[in-house]
């Protein structure tokens, strides 16, 4: 770890905290359920956050301090941990710095490197926090309450959270469907996040494999072999009822944002870019702001897309409130909301597709994670609409190309996506790439060569892609046990693998299928990056709904909404789990059984960037 100046590390992903009517009992269980959430916002209080200032004069106590910086760590070395720590470093030397609110930090180096971090109370001069490993540079894996996402991770408003995502799908009747468990998997995550939360990340970051590795087969079973499944996906609300659920979900969500959630770094950067890129000032030269020095390591649209919010909100200079950060998050948040909604219309015909676009939209508004990046004020969820609007701009070559340089200059992993989404459905396969390729191409153009830096493309790619791809972190298997190179080189290998071979297999997909490709080849490469958080599961989240929810024949029971297409004679059947009319097939099962579409309109899928 490289202290500059002797001056403590900062993470990389580091937070300033700031301040339907249902039918029957499961009905009104979910009514009383969203109704419950409606009492959480006001419930979170500011919090403050300061910067270590190193005191000018070590033995003279600063302004509001009683104690000196040489007392304060003759204070911290006192302490039995603090002493167990040196023990083990006797080369280490201190230096101690005021953090605000009474309270010093106390750090231990060899050489330039922090080995142990202590924090003091001035008054008490009792020892509060002490650090070391990886939690001494990292201080988003030491658990701090709230520190990503607020009191949105609060146990009193995440489970609430997780079952209004889960209950309106659960059918009893019915307890082995398949959704049930899809859905209990992507909940899933919340088992590793209760131990990062608890600063344990040698517990959390494990528990994140199996969801992953689940998810990614679970998704290429879905799209080289996919299934219709009986049964509504929706099998007790009316669509009244969801409707409502879903504009409660939303209108919560975004005052929980406004009234109690933080910018951590990234939306931060994307305001000090929309700042530099409308001042003229380089993106990728130059200093940046002590407090977000590697705010650069995006491309140029996460920045870009920020500019209308900052020059609307404009940026302080300092890592205040940020409002332009959160009104981004808010825009992007629920225009993946409506896209999503959209994009079930594209998925079926008339009512159905409304139906199903309203699952969608809910599923995505209730989903825990989503919540979680809309209240980090993060660039994430610009990754998974650009995506979403991939998908609803399936009949369009052009468009998708559009979309998918746009995702993949935010975040880079999106890039992966291009050959799957460039193939589309498969239909007229080569002028598809060819349109895609070019409009891919003139966005990539117009938007990298206005921000190449003096050092050329080797310096722009040093500080975004080579960045993120080079960097250290404890948040991976990969990480945590370096001899385990290997089986990671391994695992991206067939990410890549992966992500050009379904340019070609299936030779004809519909655009359910490109959805769970798609997630497939993103949790590919999730499970091999060097360093992963749960903010990234938004980037999938899209695709993955998709996929679920289309291969449900129904969105709701009949008589709850209108009825959904059925079979005009026995043997054939016009349900479909592809987006497009299916063509009718034999059957043994009559008017009940459901063809897998051979045939499909187009295409069009793109994801998240690493």
């Amino acid at each position: 770890m490289d202290v500059r100046a002797q001056r403590p590390a900062r993470a990389v992903e580091h937070p300033r905290r700031r301040h339907a009517s249902g039918r029957g009992p499961f009905g009104r269980a979910i009514l009383a359920l969203v109704v419950g959430l409606a009492t959480l916002a006001a419930l979170a209080g500011p919090a403050g956050a300061h910067e270590p200032r190193r005191p000018a004069d070590p033995d003279r106590p600063p302004a509001g301090y009683e104690l000196s910086a040489n007392r304060a760590i003759a204070a911290a070395e006192r302490s039995p941990r603090v002493r167990e720590q040196l023990r083990a470093r006797p080369d280490v030397a201190p230096s101690a710095y005021t953090r605000g609110g009474g309270r010093w930090q106390v750090s231990w180096f060899r050489d330039r490197d922090e080995q142990v971090q202590a924090h003091l109370d001035d008054r008490t001069r009792r020892v509060l926090e002490v650090w070391t490993g990886p939690q001494v540079s990292w201080e988003m894996a030491r658990g701090y309450e709230g520190a990503f996402g607020r009191r949105i991770t609060a146990p009193y408003v995440w489970i609430p959270l997780c079952l209004a995502f889960l209950l309106p799908f659960v059918d009893p009747r019915r307890p082995l469907r398949l959704v049930h468990l899809d859905l209990l998997v992507l909940l899933a995550f919340s088992a590793s996040h209760f131990f990062f939360n608890g600063g344990e990340i040698y517990k959390s970051v494990p528990l994140v494999y199996p969801v992953l590795l689940y998810l990614a087969g679970r998704m290429l079973c879905a799209g080289l072999r996919p299934r219709s499944r009986a049964g509504p996906l929706v099998p007790l609300l009316p669509m009244t009822a969801l409707v409502l659920a879903l504009v409660f979900v939303v209108g919560f969500r975004v005052t929980v944002n406004l009234v109690d959630s933080n910018v951590i770094d990234v939306g931060y950067a994307g305001v000090i870019g929309a700042d530099r890129v409308v001042d003229g000032t380089p993106l990728y030269e130059g200093d940046w702001p002590a407090d977000n020095i590697h705010g650069d390591t995006y491309g140029p649209a996460a920045y870009l897309a920020y500019v209308p919010f900052e020059q609307v909100l404009p940026w302080s200079g300092r890592w205040d409130d940020l409002p332009a950060a959160h009104a981004a998050a808010i825009i992007f948040d629920l225009g993946t909301v409506v896209a999503l909604g959209l994009l079930g219309r594209r998925l079926r015909p008339g009512r159905e597709g409304t139906a199903l676009g309203i699952a969608l939209a809910y599923g995505w508004a209730a989903y825990p994670y989503t919540a979680f990046a809309l209240n980090s004020n993060t660039n994430d969820t610009l990754v998974a609409l650009l995506l979403a609007l991939a998908l609803l701009a399936a009949a369009s070559a052009p468009a998708r190309g559009v979309l998918v340089a746009l995702a993949g200059l935010t975040k880079f992993a999106p890039l992966a996506l291009a050959p799957l989404l460039a193939a589309g459905t498969g239909e007229r396969r080569a002028r598809s790439m060819v349109l895609f390729g070019g409009t891919f191409a003139v966005v990539v153009v117009a938007l990298v060569l206005p921000f190449v830096p003096d050092g050329g493309l080797a310096e722009l790619s040093s500080r975004t892609l080579g960045n993120q791809v080079g960097r250290e972190s404890p948040f991976s298997v990969w990480g945590q046990y370096p001899t385990l190179a290997p089986v990671q080189v391994v695992v991206g290998a067939l990410a890549v693998v992966l992500g050009v071979a379904v340019a070609f297999v299936p030779r004809r997909r519909s655009i359910a299928q490109v959805a769970a490709l798609g997630a497939a080849v993103l949790l590919l490469l999730q499970l091999a990056a060097t360093h992963w958080f749960y903010l990234y599961v938004v980037w999938f989240a899209p695709f993955v709904l998709v996929a679920l929810f289309a291969e449900h024949r129904r969105t709701f029971a009949a008589g709850a909404a209108s009825r959904a297409p059925t079979a005009s004679a026995p043997g054939q059947s016009t349900d479909t789990i592809s987006g497009s009319m299916d063509t009718a097939r034999p059957s043994s099962a009559a008017s009940t059984s459901t063809a897998l579409s051979r045939t499909s309109s187009s295409e069009v899928s793109r994801r998240t960037g690493m």
